[in-house]
């Protein structure tokens, strides 16, 4: 908790910008463009304001990598209002945060349980650490595909198989804003003396108002990372890695830190986060209470429309072994039951009329709505999404058959067996581009993302299994991008020709 003389009110670091910047002093210090002074003109008029304060560490504005005054004080600040014990501001995104946690927690060979579904960044902490990873398959929507949470009995037999598993690194809530609630898996890693680290990269609003899930902190997880970025007001790359407890090594997190982050890290990216904070601890619930009033009246709008089934439906369900399935409001995707129209065309519709959606996986849109959000930006989605049903009405009879577009999920075992990551070793094996036909049954030489999310369907030395190859060729027809592969462009995948290098 923060001490006395800090006040919820205050932007300690924001504040010392601010007071710096009035001084009009000469700058003789990096950055070279001297507050926006070497800006050519036709920068001037966006991004001269920002380099203003576009600061170093110089007196009176702190250290990052070690806070003694205002960005120790920010980040206190951001412990009391997240309900963590300590805070450390992020410039790197959330990927920073993944890669300290897996490093602060596994040593070379250690066992970590991982939810499959994870971004690729915690997959390069694996290779960082040289951990091992027991992947745990979440289970899957039957409705749309979509890969949703972990079952707390999945966790139980892989502490069973493998009770030599330093932690469960898990991702909470997920792309869709589907969660489970971690209580129950937060008792179960303590009870065996295991930690639990939690991506909450999409939940940095969690936990301030009733209508949205708990927070990973409250529901007792060790380590949180979340992007600020995402769903509050931080700029992007703002985010927050929170700890609470005696089973995560600060200090290794904090070494970790000085190592990864940049030593000249981004004053504008942690003034937003000190205001993002002190927003949320001044009036978060009636920002979100706002945010939420629109988002119910969107809902109502978009269940008049006959063309589109919502997802996920939001609300809140238990499933079993004391689990609760959780939902974020300010997330919406959405389909055409029927097929006639894919998630790419309707991608290429709304942003023909100017809305710009957060991804498409081929089948779903997704929408991702904040309290920053306005009433007008809700109604003219709805105007887009009412013509586009129009459209859809008009030109059913014309069709001679539905498109396919359900999502092609890749099957894997509930538990997996131990798969090592070493970048040691990442690229010493021989290698060679394959037709996806001919990868069947072989090890993967790269990993392959569909992105966005970042998810890997592929890691390094895994068997390409053909649910594996249906799921990649449906995406890249989808017109999905990958990153890590040349497969979206080329139909081949990138195989290790000697088995001993990758076993």
């Amino acid at each position: 908790m923060c001490s006395e003389r800090l006040h919820k009110a205050r932007a300690p670091l924001y504040e010392a910008m601010v007071a710096h910047h009035a001084t009009r002093s000469v700058s003789l210090h990096v950055p070279g463009h001297k507050s926006g002074q070497g800006l050519l003109e036709e920068g001037t008029s966006f991004l001269q304001s920002i380099m203003s304060i576009d600061y170093t560490e110089i007196t009176g504005l702190d250290d990052l990598h070690n806070p003694e005054g205002v960005i120790r004080e920010a980040e206190q600040l951001a412990a009391a209002c997240f309900g963590a014990e300590e805070t450390y501001f992020l410039v790197g995104g959330s990927t920073v945060g993944n890669l300290a946690m897996i490093g602060a927690v596994c040593q070379r060979d250690d066992l970590i349980l991982v939810q499959r579904n994870v971004h690729k960044s915690v997959i390069h902490g694996l290779m960082l650490a040289g951990a091992q990873a027991i992947f745990l398959a979440p289970e899957v929507d039957q409705e749309t595909g979509v890969a949703t949470g972990l079952h707390l009995e999945v966790v139980k037999q892989a502490m069973e198989q493998y009770p030599t598993a330093r932690a469960l690194f898990i991702t909470n809530p997920n792309y869709y804003g589907i969660g489970r609630d971690l209580k129950s898996f937060a008792e179960l890693m303590h009870e065996k003396g295991k930690l639990l680290l939690v991506d909450e990269a999409h939940g940095a609003h969690f936990g301030f108002h009733e209508e949205v899930p708990a927070s990973a902190l409250s529901q007792g997880a060790d380590a949180v990372v979340q992007s600020t970025h995402k769903m509050l007001t931080a700029m992007t790359m703002g985010a927050m890695l929170h700890v609470q407890g005696p089973r995560i090594n600060r200090k290794a997190i904090q070494q970790l830190l000085a190592m990864l982050q940049s030593s000249s890290p981004s004053y504008p990216i942690m003034a937003s986060l000190d205001l993002a904070r002190k927003r949320m601890h001044t009036e978060g619930h009636a920002w979100l209470e706002q945010g939420l009033h629109i988002m119910k009246e969107f809902r109502e709008k978009l269940e008049a429309l006959p063309c589109f089934h919502v997802y996920p439906r939001g609300n809140q369900q238990a499933i079993g072994a004391g689990v609760v399935e959780t939902t974020d409001p300010f997330k919406i995707a959405i389909y055409d039951p029927t097929h006639s129209i894919s998630g790419a065309e309707l991608k290429e519709r709304l942003e023909a009329e100017g809305c710009y959606i957060e991804m498409t996986d081929g089948y779903l849109v997704l929408l991702v709505f904040t309290p920053a959000n306005s009433r007008e930006d809700m109604l003219r989605v709805v105007q887009v999404l009412s013509n586009i049903c129009l459209d859809i009405m008009n030109r059913k009879q014309e069709l001679q058959a539905p498109i396919s577009n359900i999502i092609k999920l890749p099957t894997y075992a509930p538990i997996s067996s131990p798969i090592r990551f070493d970048h040691r070793v990442l690229f010493q094996g021989t290698t060679q581009m394959v037709n996806i036909e001919e990868a069947i049954g072989k090890r993967s030489g790269e990993m392959v993302i569909p992105y966005p999310p970042g998810i890997p369907y592929l890691y390094p030395g895994e068997v390409i299994t053909a649910s594996v190859a249906e799921a990649l060729v449906f995406l890249a027809r989808q017109g999905i991008r990958f990153q890590g592969t040349y497969f979206g462009q080329t139909h081949k995948l990138t195989i290790y020709t000697d088995h001993e290098e990758t076993s």
